[in-house]
């Protein structure tokens, strides 16, 4: 919805192509600066309307711009369908920890409004999910990659980073992942011996007792 908002704002000066392309650009190219999260694209909506309209960009779209951004951070929180009930299942029996990336403040607080802060062993907020990250919270939890399994639908930061340490990782695809996530070489990472696919989170639960058995 945002992206949708931005572009109607942009469609001024550029056209829809265009405005997706330097946008997802300008995110790239500060990503090593803001990180991730609401914020750092909030700030680079701004940036990248202001490049766009060669700096003719009115304060009123501006403030369109930042409007977006906190809507987002305060929009309320939709559980994927699965998600508690895969939680509460593999709760019984495993520990139970939520790895997410952003910023930390952001993503408190949606933990806090999801109702779900409670069903976590423990809850990890890293400013990148690769490989030394994942390294760093295992060796902290005291656990071994061989018995880690991580659940995620990004290929870059759930499942890339997670078969090169050593673990298992189960891919729940999703329709609006970033694109920034995905990777060119997915064939790869699916024919991995510790690769596992399902298709939707209530399918999770069969998937961590295939790999035990």
């Amino acid at each position: 919805m945002t992206h949708e908002r931005f572009a109607s704002i942009m469609a001024q000066y550029v056209t829809t192509d265009t405005i997706r392309e330097r946008l997802f650009a300008t995110e790239m190219r500060n990503l090593a600066l803001f990180g991730y999260g609401v914020k750092s694209f909030m700030l680079s909506m701004i940036e990248t309307a202001i490049e766009l309209s060669d700096g003719e960009v009115i304060a009123a779209d501006i403030q369109a711009i930042i409007d977006s951004g906190r809507s987002m951070l305060e929009h309320p929180v939709q559980l994927l369908h699965g998600a508690e009930d895969a939680i509460r299942t593999l709760s019984e029996s495993h520990r139970v920890m939520l790895i997410t990336k952003g910023d930390l403040f952001d993503q408190e607080s949606k933990l806090a409004r999801s109702g779900l802060g409670d069903r976590f062993d423990a809850v990890e907020i890293v400013a990148t999910k690769d490989e030394r990250a994942y390294s760093r919270i295992l060796h902290r939890h005291g656990a071994e990659p061989s018995s880690f399994v991580m659940i995620g639908n990004s290929p870059r930061s759930d499942i890339v980073p997670v078969l090169a340490l050593g673990a298992w990782a189960i891919h729940v695809p999703h329709p609006l992942t970033w694109a920034h996530e995905h990777i060119d070489d997915e064939a790869a990472m699916v024919a991995h011996e510790r690769f596992r696919w399902a298709t939707s989170l209530d399918d999770v639960p069969a998937a961590i007792a295939e790999l035990e058995s």
